[in-house]
C-alpha cells in the first residue's frame, strides 16, 4: 500500500475530483484543495510528499504559491497547466518547480511523473551539516544556506548540490551527473544538467565568471572545489 501524500491544488473541480480518485485508487493519501491560501494552511498542518500545483488558480497564482511553498517547504512540485509556452515552463522550474505537465493530460503519464519525482527525492540522514565556509547544506531538513540567509532551491538542485558536496574535489562529467540525478527521467536529456549547473552558481557564487564552488573542467564537466570545514 502506497503511503505517500500527495497534494493537489486544483481550481476546476472536476479535473480535481478524478485526479483525486484516480490517485487514492492508486493507493496513494490525497489531500485536495482549490485555492492557494488553503494548500499553504495544509502544508503547514500535514505537509504532503508532493504536490500538483495549477498556475491558475484564483487569487494567487501557481507561481506565486510556488515561491510561498518553497519558503517553508521542500518537496517535489509539478505544476498543471492548459499553457504550453516555453516561457511558463522556464519560469516554473526557474521558481523551484520540478516538473511540468499540460492539460488535458493521461493519468497513466501524470502517475508515472510522480512517481519519477518521488523516487528522485533523496533520503534525509539524521542532523548532517556539510559545511564549507560561508555554505551550509543541512541535510536533515535538506535546506541551503549561505552566510545565514536560506536559499531557495528546487528538489533537484538540491540533490545536485548536495551530490557534489558529498565528493569534493571530485570531477564528474556531464554523463555521469545525468546518471547520478535524473536516472532514466524520459521526461529530460543531458541538456539538463547545464541547466541546473547555471541555475546553482546565479543562487551560490558572488562571481559567476570566476565560481569559488562549483567550477568547470574544461573538457569533461564539473566539481565541487574546497574542504569541509566540519561534518557534524
Amino acid at each position: 500500500m502506497n503511503n505517500k501524500k500527495i497534494m493537489i491544488v486544483e481550481d476546476d473541480i472536476g479535473i480535481r475530483e478524478m485526479t483525486q480518485k484516480y490517485l487514492v485508487k492508486k493507493g496513494y493519501k490525497v489531500v485536495a484543495v482549490e485555492n492557494g491560501d488553503q494548500a499553504l494552511e495544509k502544508i503547514r498542518s500535514t505537509p504532503p510528499d508532493l504536490i500538483l500545483l495549477d498556475i491558475e488558480l484564483p487569487g494567487q497564482d501557481g507561481f506565486e504559491i510556488c515561491k510561498e511553498i518553497r519558503k517553508e517547504l521542500m518537496a517535489p512540485i509539478i505544476f498543471l497547466s492548459v499553457r504550453r509556452g516555453t516561457i511558463d515552463k522556464v519560469k516554473c522550474f526557474e521558481l523551484g518547480g520540478d516538473d511540468y505537465i499540460t492539460k488535458p493530460f493521461q493519468f497513466a503519464e501524470l502517475e508515472a511523473r510522480i512517481k519519477a519525482n518521488l523516487r528522485r527525492y533523496p533520503k534525509r540522514s539524521n542532523s548532517n551539516i556539510i559545511k564549507y565556509d560561508e555554505l551550509e547544506i543541512h541535510l536533515d531538513s535538506y535546506t541551503c544556506y549561505l552566510n545565514n540567509q536560506l536559499v531557495n532551491l528546487s528538489v533537484k538542485e538540491m540533490e545536485l548540490l548536495i551530490h557534489l558536496a558529498k565528493y569534493p574535489n571530485q570531477v564528474w562529467s556531464h554523463e555521469q551527473l545525468y546518471d547520478q540525478i535524473w536516472e532514466l527521467d524520459s521526461t529530460s536529456d543531458i541538456s539538463t544538467v547545464k541547466v541546473h549547473i547555471s541555475r546553482l552558481r546565479s543562487k551560490l557564487e558572488k562571481n559567476q565568471a570566476k565560481p569559488k564552488f562549483i567550477k568547470t573542467v574544461r573538457g569533461f564537466g564539473y566539481k565541487f572545489s574546497g574542504e569541509a570545514k566540519s561534518l557534524i
